[in-house]
């Protein structure tokens, strides 16, 4: 068995409630909390159960996020056939998710997580009036059960959404879990009212309903996920009582008797998932024949994790503290070899299996002709029989189908140019004409999606090369017409050859890198040369990837539009290099080029040299392989560009409570409203329905943010506007350099990112600013991006990028400080765990950046040097402390300077103890009489902790070494001295 926890793998910081694996292994979901909504993750489960794939930076980790919540999300499902994802949170919603078939990387309103895949909601089902806790497919994907804490139990009609089959009322409290049985003949679910009930779905009338094992349990748990074995023979309770123990109770299909459970854990049981294999294995030595059960696997509120084969009378493996909350959901691979669980704590775990361990499980084909023999044909199976034969039907004509599809929405669509004109102005200026981008016809439904691999994102070199043709015309063009009339012959020929297939999404970006470049000369002959060769060309390299340093270097091809004084700058830019390029004319001169003339209409014997020589080059270019040094780029403040978030429609950002509770403060954003013959755009505060105030802006809002004592908008014309609790404008609106890449506001502070990178914080209250016009592009590196950043409730900004550093700006020393770094040795290898006591952690914006605790392997690397061990630990703890303190985090700075102390005390290192006990006692006499030096410093408290009480707190820790006797004594003597003059 391997047992995994990837730390990357979280909610940053947040809890995870729910979690489940896609029916083809490659993916895996988790919902819960994100930043004031509910957050929904689509991973990649190749990095998490291989570390080759982890390590390699061109695999993606995170495919998808999706905030479409307005509160926490409770529980992730995919269907059996994993075309859909199904959420459910507590905005009383649940919404079904499904692939698009037009993949365009981006990114979520105010969020800069990249992602690979393309998941929208394709239906949001209404029909509860509280939270949502727990949802389940019926077994062939026909209906969807979703229960929530309105005592009720919808279901779904998965192949009509939003279409409710019936609503079961029958429980008094709050409905914790539902489950199918493996033939969809009956639902069971579980709720607070201590009771297990049974539901038929031939009628929706309840079966059974089962209270004895429940009596003694209370509503302690946050959900109770009970589940059906895959041989339908028994239901596994959640949280049931059996002698005043908690049990996983076992009530028994035949008769829905409840004579067995499972026992063992110390807390309430919070979830049971079963293996979804039959498996089977030799499991007497004195018999060959393989015996068959199931797998089970129990989470606990006491952090403990048990496997349990139903063949043995105890379980096969318990895990204990893996995590430090209760655990809230658990989810099995389809094949049965893998598991996943999740826990409050924000972290989830993985384990893998192997056949010898846990048995061989049964084919699909053989477990369904089992259950069929047991039970007879399933009652879906016969209502999804018209269903499937009208599928293959459509398969087998598919290309009937997509026309039929395109005479549906009309007329072929017009079909694209696929070439360039290109002249010249008066002043000797090129002119192209632009090319237009034929939509693709929608083909309808996207289907199942295909298990995603490496290969899905790999560049491809061997697609069809580039049919845009640029046509040059030895004409001048005045400014402002057109050559589109002129064009009309080759609008002709494009229309007349066939069209083109639409490219892949993985070709998007390598077509452009490996595309061929035809030149039309005005004789008519092609040339066709790569673009990597071309004088004058080079392909569009992502801002991710290092530059590659080669000679000739080429000017990088940019589409984003300059502004007035950007282009001013890059003009000058030019102007810098021409001394550079005046060395390099003699070589051209060779080939015919005259001197330069000034600026003016370039003379014609000029022009017709220039494009000789250009064609020549063009001719003579021959692919050389030549060994290129990979480089990392430089980032200046210039042209460190980062993303800037999509406008959308309408937004909401929930500020205080529940979204849709009687005490929620949410803001709205709404971008295109109609005023008169323009637009105008609204931004308003509402607190359980009731709108607070309301403003409008004339640019289109970008993000917002907001806090209890202040809401911010950034917006399209590069401003960010800040009002206060009233709603009234603090400042007239601000404006930025460029537009706004992030935008934070915790208390009475507002955070800035600049999509050129540069930091802004000003406190609303004071008017003041803290951090003005700092650029990232110190911290930064051409390969970096913004992973999080955060603004702390003391109006600290701290970000983190993608290398795993995480950086914090200090107004008062003027730069930015290293708070923490993922491949810190100091960090990895502190050996400081050994005199922290159990169950204590650290927790806070410090916490949150590191991810929690590393594994310790200071002992392992510094086996042969305890000095060097000792050292390095010391430095990491100060580091630790120096940080706490700088990020003004009170908590953090007592845990890890209580930590320190301890750690001083139990290597015996006196002198920097003694220092630090004298800083916390101060001056023994009042500043009045003392001297300058420390009497004139000393302040007698620290973020908030009183430094001589702190001592004394501390001082019996120490004591209890018999080393630090004498210490003890002296210390506490004077203390005692302090309390008596004071």
């Amino acid at each position: 068995m391997r047992l995994l926890k990837p730390e990357w793998v979280s909610h940053e910081g947040k809890p995870i409630f729910s979690i489940d694996i896609h029916p083809d292994e490659s993916r895996v979901a988790t919902g819960g909390q994100g930043d004031d909504c509910g957050k929904v993750v689509v991973w990649n489960m190749a990095p998490i159960r291989d570390e080759k794939e982890e390590a390699d930076e061109n695999v993606p980790r995170v495919l998808c996020q999706m905030d479409n919540h307005l509160a926490c999300v409770n529980c992730v499902r995919w269907s059996q056939n994993g075309k859909y994802l199904a959420s459910g949170g507590d905005d009383k919603l649940v919404m079904i998710w499904q692939t698009s078939r037009g993949f365009g990387s981006g990114k979520s309103f105010g969020s800069n997580v990249t992602i690979v895949e393309q998941w929208r909601p394709v239906a949001t089902l209404r029909g509860h009036t509280g939270d949502v806790l727990d949802l389940a497919w019926s077994p062939q994907d026909v209906w969807l059960a979703s229960c929530s804490v309105d005592n009720t139990i919808v279901i779904w009609n998965a192949v009509k959404f939003p279409e409710q089959v019936a609503s079961l009322k029958g429980h008094s409290g709050l409905v914790k879990g539902v489950t199918w049985d493996p033939v969809g003949k009956y639902l069971a679910s579980q709720s607070d009212d201590k009771s297990l009930r049974v539901w038929r779905t031939s009628d929706w009338k309840e079966e059974k309903s089962i209270t004895s094992c429940f009596a003694e349990c209370g509503g302690t748990t946050h959900v109770l996920r009970l589940n059906w074995s895959p041989d339908g023979n028994h239901i596994v309770s959640a949280h049931a009582m059996n002698n005043a123990g908690p049990t996983a109770q076992i009530v028994e299909r035949n008769g829905w008797g409840t004579s067995l459970d499972f026992v063992g854990h110390r807390k309430a049981i919070t979830v049971v998932r079963f293996n979804p294999k039959i498996l089977s294995k030799q499991m007497k030595k004195s018999s060959e024949k393989n015996q068959q059960y199931s797998c089970c696997a129990i989470g606990s509120k006491d952090r403990s994790l048990s496997i349990w084969l139903t063949a043995l009378k105890r379980p096969l493996v318990v895990l204990h503290d893996m995590f430090e909350k209760s655990i809230l959901d658990i989810s099995w691979g389809s094949t049965g070899l893998e598991l996943m669980c999740c826990s409050i704590d924000g972290s989830v775990a993985y384990l893998g299996f192997d056949e010898n361990e846990i048995g061989v499980p049964m084919p699909k084909e053989d477990q369904q002709a089992f259950l069929e023999k047991i039970y007879g044909k399933s009652v879906l199976t016969s209502k999804m029989a018209s269903a499937a034969n009208q599928i293959i039907d459509v398969m087998s004509t598919p290309s009937k189908t997509q026309s039929s599809l395109l005479s549906a929405n009309g007329d072929t669509p017009f079909k694209p140019r696929d070439k360039q004109i290109e002249t010249r102005t008066a002043d000797g200026r090129r002119r192209i004409t632009p090319i237009f981008l034929a939509p693709q016809p929608d083909l309808g439904d996207p289907g199942v999606p295909a298990p995603f691999t490496t290969k899905s994102i790999a560049f491809r070199s061997s697609k069809e090369g580039s049919k845009i043709v640029i046509e040059r015309q030895n004409r001048v063009t005045q400014p402002g017409c057109s050559t589109l009339s002129n064009s009309s012959q080759s609008q002709s020929q494009s229309q007349a050859s066939p069209p083109q297939p639409p490219a892949s999404v993985g070709a998007a970006v390598s077509t452009a890198a490996g595309s061929v470049l035809a030149t039309t000369a005005s004789n008519g002959t092609e040339l066709k040369t790569p673009v990597v060769e071309a004088a004058g060309t080079a392909p569009i390299t992502p801002l991710d990837t290092p530059m590659e340093v080669d000679t000739p270097t080429a000017k990088p091809i940019t589409s984003t539009p300059l502004s007035r004084q950007e282009s001013q700058l890059e003009k000058d830019k030019e102007k810098q290099k021409e001394p550079e390029r005046d060395k390099d004319r003699p070589k051209h001169a060779a080939l015919g080029l005259k001197k330069r003339h000034g600026r003016g209409r370039p003379r014609k014997a000029d022009k017709e040299a220039r494009e000789a020589l250009m064609t020549a080059a063009l001719s003579l270019t021959i692919p050389v392989s030549t060994e290129r040094e990979t480089a990392r780029p430089v980032v200046t403040s210039q042209n460190l560009q980062l993303p800037v978030p999509s406008i959308e429609k309408t937004a909401t950002k929930s500020i205080e409570g529940q979204a849709g509770g009687d005490s929620s403060l949410t803001v709205e954003v709404e971008n295109g409203v109609a005023a008169g013959s323009g637009q105008l755009h609204r931004c308003r505060c509402v607190r359980a329905g009731t709108v607070l105030w309301e403003q409008l802006l004339t640019s289109r809002i970008l993000t917002l943010a907001g806090s209890r004592q202040a809401t911010c908008v950034a917006c399209e014309d590069k401003t960010v506007t800040v009002f206060n609790t009233g709603g009234r404008r603090v400042w007239p609106p601000l404006l930025m350099a460029s537009q706004a890449s992030v935008l934070k506001c915790t208390g009475q502070y507002v955070m800035v990112i600049t999509s050129h990178g540069y930091l802004y914080v000003w406190n609303i209250t004071s008017g003041q600013v803290i951090v003005q016009n700092q650029s990232l592009a110190a911290i930064m590196s051409g390969t970096d991006r913004i992973v999080s950043s955060t603004l702390t409730s003391e109006g600290v900004c701290l970000i983190t990028i993608s290398s795993g550093k995480s950086y914090s700006f200090a107004p008062e020393v003027g730069c930015w400080m290293v708070v923490s770094d993922r491949d810190d040795r100091l960090q990895m290898c502190s050996d400081h765990h050994r005199c922290v006591p159990p169950k204590v952690r650290a927790s806070g914006p410090l916490a949150a950046v590191q991810g929690g605790s590393r594994p310790n392997q200071a002992s392992r690397m510094f086996q042969s040097d305890a000095s060097m061990q000792q050292t390095s630990t010391v430095s990491h703890l100060e580091n630790q402390v120096a940080a706490s303190l700088a990020l003004k985090s009170a908590s953090e700075y007592r845990f890890w300077l209580e930590t320190y102390l301890r750690y001083l005390a139990q290597e015996g290192l006196e002198e920097k103890l003694r220092a630090v006990c004298d800083d916390l006692l101060g001056p023994m006499y009042s500043r009045s009489t003392g001297s300058a030096g420390q009497g004139t410093s000393w302040q007698p408290s620290v973020l908030g902790l009183n430094k001589r009480e702190f001592l004394r707190r501390i001082l019996p820790t120490i004591g209890t070494n018999l080393r630090w006797q004498r210490l003890y004594t002296e210390y506490q003597e004077q203390l005692d001295t302090l309390a008596l003059n004071t």
